[in-house]
């Protein structure tokens, strides 16, 4: 016998990373929401690494932030290290990386959710959909309870049919000794979906009194720490150290030889692991020649002693993974106090969602995070900010935001995993954006703030802001642009810089493209009257140093732009197109892409094919248009 628990615009099914940001924005753009999670002490909780952020990642924190979304602010308010990576390479390729206190990270979210009006908080294990002329209208929980929705937002993480493995033990188990959703998995399959099987897995966590730091190397945060969000102005958060060493020739004789205890060579583990965050056995086996690999020791918060070995993840034997910790310098003497172990659950084959994140073969269903076949924090919350803002807008009857690939690393995580799937834990990397100079750390704002406010999740207060910090950069540009530099005045700064002197005059904007000179010696020579915030002047110096760069990565958006306006029509039969490969007529007919442009990024899908689809679709509007 089941009840109805209430009716509410959207549901958001599970609260990690991808479930609090769905929620929020779907609730902040006014929709009645409703939040179900099997344990609401684990809200926001991180089973693996308290960090955030780092290459790529932090890219897609700073976009969250721009949009609207929650992860930076709260990152900002609980960190205890914060750091800016790669500062000695472009700024396409600066990162910020925050180790985060990880219980105040989660409870700080979890007041941020429960203090939201039009979000509701509930505990529940969701088992089934509610669907209903092929659209999903609702969920049924454990208990019987009915939860109707107008769009349901799917965000279960590793939980689906979770199982834990460590050496010889296997048992049925989400993250941390929690419980695993099997009843749902099935369901889903039932539906029609297609489910892959992955795998991660999670390090020791040690005593912090039993690690002998003397012989590690402290990794201390920035003395000026920067922020995620442009919400954050500054902090009082003390900081704390993190340590580094590494693994000796004795770890990995240790684990050479208990291989034949090891899950993943044994044959227990039939997940596919992240490739890019290898078990410390498979890069031993993989990098044989290597004879150490680093080790981070990563406080897990201010009120704990335990600390993460970071790169020491595995699903050894509880034995072996004593004797490997107490073979690293600085642990001879360690005192394990968790486990690692590894995890395998079921994930949903990307490639049958659209590029809103809304499910093609069941309308109102949205999915965001693990359950896409990614990993990481940073990229469940950029998929669940999208995935609550699409759902919010379908009940409002308005069309999808889709971030495009120049737009921000979200629209390339989204766009590579729709439209090309992936057959492992997808982990976002620089390297997957064809426009990284476009997409910098430093101009999140700058690219997605309007969109942020045009929906509804930018403030007023914040926009103006955001409207000053523009107009005021375009402002110096201008005026460094038609300032000139007269040789007196700026030779003896050049020769101290040990930059070629000038013979005519010269404006500060030529003078500030060189390599030598930065927007600290253009200050010198010629103050600015606008008082610019160090954000500002940062924005300036890039802007300018890199504009040949930029414009050349603008034209080439442009162009491809033509192509992702080419819509294709959904009712279109790929297997009658002629002179189609036969590969490429598989993958059209499967993926569906929307777009020209999205359907020249599937693997399989030659130029060629691309030209005979742009002659197919000319007739194909003829045709329709004659029709009427």
């Amino acid at each position: 016998m089941s009840y109805v628990g209430g009716n509410y615009d959207v549901i958001v099914i599970g609260a990690g990373h991808a479930g609090v940001e769905a929620a929020l924005a779907s609730a902040r753009m006014g929709c009645s929401t409703l939040i179900i999670t099997i344990n609401l002490d684990m809200v926001a909780f991180m089973p693996c690494n308290p960090s955030i952020g780092g290459p790529a990642k932090g890219h897609v924190v700073r976009e969250i932030d721009a949009l609207g979304g929650e992860m930076g602010r709260n990152t900002d308010r609980t960190f205890i290290q914060m750091r800016m990576l790669n500062t000695g390479k472009g700024p396409a390729v600066h990162a910020l990386r925050a180790q985060a206190d990880k219980f105040s990270y989660q409870h700080t979210m979890k007041e941020t959710l429960e203090k939201e009006p039009k979000l509701t908080l509930r505990q529940g294990m969701v088992e089934e959909l509610i669907v209903e002329d092929g659209h999903c209208v609702g969920v049924i929980t454990k208990t019987g309870t009915e939860y109707r929705g107008k769009s349901i937002v799917l965000t279960t993480g590793t939980y689906l049919r979770g199982k834990v493995i460590m050496g010889e033990l296997m048992y049925e188990s989400g993250p941390n000794n929690q419980q695993p959703s099997v009843k749902l998995a099935e369901n889903l399959r039932e539906h029609g979906f297609d489910l892959v099987r992955f795998k991660t897995g999670t390090p020791p966590r040690v005593h912090k009194d039993t690690i002998d730091f003397s012989k590690t190397e402290i990794q201390p945060g920035d003395d000026k720490p920067k922020f995620f969000s442009y919400d954050t102005v500054s902090s009082t958060n003390e900081q704390l150290p993190c340590w580094l060493t590494y693994t000796s020739v004795e770890t990995q004789k240790i684990i050479t030889d208990n291989l034949h205890r090891a899950p993943m060579f044994s044959g227990l583990i039939e997940g596919t692991g992240p490739r890019y965050c290898p078990s410390i056995e498979d890069k031993i086996v993989r990098f044989s020649d290597k004879t150490r690999h680093q080790i981070f020791l990563e406080p897990e918060g201010k009120n704990t002693s335990e600390y993460y070995v970071q790169g020491l993840s595995t699903s050894m034997p509880e034995d072996v993974q004593l004797s490997m910790l107490r073979s690293i310098e600085g642990l001879e003497k360690v005192e394990m106090m968790r486990n690692g172990y590894a995890i395998e659950y079921d994930a949903m084959v990307p490639t049958q969602l659209l590029p809103s994140l809304e499910t093609k073969k069941m309308p109102g269903l949205f999915t965001a995070g693990q359950i896409n076949g990614t990993s990481g924090y940073e990229e469940a919350a950029g998929q669940g900010v999208m995935a609550g803002i699409n759902a919010a807008r379908k009940v409002q009857g308005k069309e999808a935001v889709v971030l495009s690939r120049s737009q921000g690393y979200i629209g390339v995580l989204i766009d590579d995993l729709v439209t090309k799937g992936t057959n492992e834990p997808y982990r976002l990397l620089t390297s997957r954006a064809e426009y990284r100079l476009l997409l910098r750390h430093d101009n999140a704002d700058l690219r997605l703030t309007q969109i942020g406010h045009d929906i509804g999740l930018i403030t007023d207060e914040r926009y103006a802001r955001f409207l000053f910090k523009k107009e005021t950069v375009e402002m110096e540009i201008e005026r460094l642009r038609e300032e000139k530099a007269k040789p007196k005045a700026v030779n003896t700064l050049l020769e101290a810089s040990d930059s070629s002197q000038i013979q005519d005059g010269s404006n500060m904007l030529v003078l500030l493209r060189r390599p030598e000179i930065n927007y600290s010696h253009i200050e010198q020579l010629s103050p600015s009257p606008y008082n610019l915030t160090d954000e500002m002047k940062e924005q300036v110096e890039i802007q300018i140093k890199y504009a040949g760069y930029i414009e050349k990565q603008m034209a080439h958006v442009q162009k491809l732009q033509k192509m992702e306006k080419k819509k294709m029509p959904d009712s279109i039969d790929y297997t009658e197109i002629n002179g189609l490969a036969i590969e490429a007529r598989q993958k059209l007919e499967k993926i569906r892409p929307i777009s020209i442009g999205q359907a020249s990024r599937i693997s399989g899908v030659t130029p060629a094919d691309i030209s005979v689809l742009l002659v197919y679709l000319e007739h194909y509007n003829r045709v329709t248009a004659a029709r009427g």
